[in-house]
């Protein structure tokens, strides 16, 4: 454990990403670690260094990378994952994940290690849950190695708590928004953003009709209902990461981080017809209605969501996107 003396230092990983980005931009202007220097963990794509920030280059997957990046630091918040990329998953959740671990824990100015998890360690709107999901529930990741790749990183951080009485907590989070993020998860064009992709399901002639009229889909279940799916703006998750960042009731716990309640896609198009005359379409679909229950964070860390529905979709029409800002899919998020 750190001496009270002793220099904050936080370590990053996955910095450049959306998380990442908006993550550094909070910490350096928030007044509780006005006295903490940055390390962040590059690799693929790299951050200037800069007043109280400072970089190391590698891959996480070797331990003399993680060595030099953990060394003297107080704190990490470990935003690097992988996508459906089964080359790269295991190094990068699994091998990386373990180093930084073993490093912390040997570690003399170790104090907390903060993971971004995701709610595909639930399977989230794959399987239907017929209760809000809470921390305490199995995990049930949907096929394929991203999924479970967030288990993993879980239980693998669970296993520290016990093994070696290591300070850490998840902040489990949903589909992550920012900027146009959410308009273009409802695009019918090649355009979409994550899925499902809707035209493949509507068809390509009536695709096009729904892109040339602005329509929304409204996901429908099995049964017919509009599919409720849970979202977090970005703006929020850097709000739950600085509530647990040397909070003591984050201690060896997990937490759902998400919206008050989960977009549902009939009021949402009910939203955007009276406010921007957008018309929908119904999209019968295999998935299921899920509601990510963020009550312990708000009870333990004192934290609170801004983005309600309308505030989500209202930030994503309305952004307005710089020749210099061209719309890019980060992960993780």
């Amino acid at each position: 454990m750190a001496g009270a003396e002793s220099q904050r230092i936080l370590l990053v990983t996955g910095a450049t990403g959306k998380v990442g980005q908006v993550f550094l931009r909070r910490f350096l202007r928030d007044e509780a670690w006005s006295d903490a220097q940055i390390r962040v963990l590059c690799h693929n794509r790299v951050v200037e260094p800069a007043e109280r920030l400072q970089v190391v280059r590698g891959s996480i997957s070797e331990r003399s990378v993680a060595a030099e990046a953990v060394r003297g630091v107080t704190h990490v918040l470990h935003l690097a994952t992988c996508k459906e990329t089964p080359e790269d998953v295991m190094d990068v959740a699994t091998k990386g994940m373990f180093w930084l671990l073993e490093e912390c824990r040997l570690s003399p100015t170790f104090e907390q290690f903060v993971l971004i998890g995701g709610d595909a360690a639930m399977g989230h709107f794959v399987y239907p849950h017929p209760v809000p999901v809470v921390e305490t529930q199995p995990h049930s990741p949907y096929a394929g190695c991203y999924a479970l790749s967030k288990v993993l990183e879980e239980v693998m951080l669970q296993q520290y708590y016990i093994q070696y009485d290591l300070n850490g907590c998840c902040l489990r989070a949903p589909w992550i928004m920012d900027k146009d993020d959410f308009k273009y998860t409802l695009s019918f064009g090649e355009d979409v953003f994550g899925g499902p992709r809707w035209r493949d399901l509507v068809g390509v002639e009536k695709a096009d009709e729904c892109v040339a009229s602005g329509a929304v889909p409204v996901m429908l279940d099995p049964d017919g209902a509009p599919v409720l799916r849970n979202f977090v703006h970005v703006e929020d998750l850097a709000d739950a990461i600085l509530a647990a960042l040397g909070h003591p009731a984050a201690r060896q716990q997990l937490f759902n981080i998400c919206m008050d309640e989960p977009v549902d896609y009939r009021i949402m198009a009910d939203y955007l017809y009276e406010t921007r005359g957008l018309p929908s379409l119904d999209v019968p679909t295999p998935f299921h209605r899920t509601w990510l229950d963020n009550s312990k964070a708000k009870f333990l860390l004192d934290w609170r969501p801004e983005y309600d529905l309308a505030r989500l979709i209202d930030a994503a029409w309305d952004f307005e996107r710089r020749t210099d800002d061209p719309r890019r899919i980060w992960y993780p998020g």
